[in-house]
C-alpha cells in the first residue's frame, strides 16, 4: 500500500512537469510564428508576414472596419494601408513582449502579449504603450497558423 501511496504521489508531482516538457517545442513554434508575423509586418515584408495567417481567421484592430473575417489577414493589411495612408501614418512598428501566456490545447494555442505601437502621424513621433495582442493559433500540416488576433490598446 505504501508503495502505491510513493508512485501516486510521485505521478502527480511529475505529471505537471512532464506536460510542461513537452509543450516547451509548441510554445516556442507557437512564438516563431507571432513573432514572424510582427517582425515581417515591421519590415514591410507583407507576403511573409501574410504567410503565417490561416486560409480562414478573424482580426479586430483599433481602426475602421475593427472587424475582418474569412480572408483577414489580407483584408486587414489592405485596409491597414489604406487607413494609413489616409491619415499620414509612416513607419509603423508593433512590438510584441514577452508573452503572459501561451497556453496550447492540443492543435490550439492561445497567446496574450503586451505590444507597443509606434508610428509616425504626419512626421509626428506617436507611441501607443501598455497595449495587449491576443492570438488564437492552429496547428495543421503546415505547422502553426494564426486563425485570429486582436489588437487592444490601453
Amino acid at each position: 500500500m505504501r508503495s502505491r501511496i510513493v508512485a501516486f504521489t510521485l505521478a502527480v508531482t511529475l505529471l505537471p512537469v512532464a506536460a510542461l516538457a513537452a509543450d516547451a517545442p509548441d510554445k516556442k513554434d507557437v512564438m516563431a510564428v507571432v513573432n514572424q508575423f510582427c517582425d515581417s509586418l515591421n519590415k514591410g515584408d507583407v507576403k511573409t508576414a501574410l504567410a503565417t495567417c490561416a486560409a480562414q481567421s478573424t482580426i479586430i484592430d483599433e481602426f475602421p472596419p475593427y472587424h475582418w473575417q474569412g480572408n483577414a489577414c489580407t483584408d486587414w493589411a489592405n485596409d491597414f494601408d489604406a487607413f494609413n495612408k489616409k491619415s499620414g501614418i509612416t513607419e509603423p512598428i508593433a512590438k510584441v513582449g514577452k508573452p503572459r501566456h501561451v497556453d496550447i490545447a492540443g492543435d490550439r494555442a492561445y497567446v496574450v502579449a503586451p505590444a507597443t505601437y509606434t508610428y509616425k502621424e504626419h512626421g509626428k513621433r506617436m507611441t501607443e504603450s501598455h497595449s495587449t495582442m491576443t492570438f488564437a493559433l492552429q496547428k495543421g500540416a503546415d505547422g502553426w497558423r494564426i486563425n485570429g488576433w486582436a489588437w487592444s490598446k490601453n
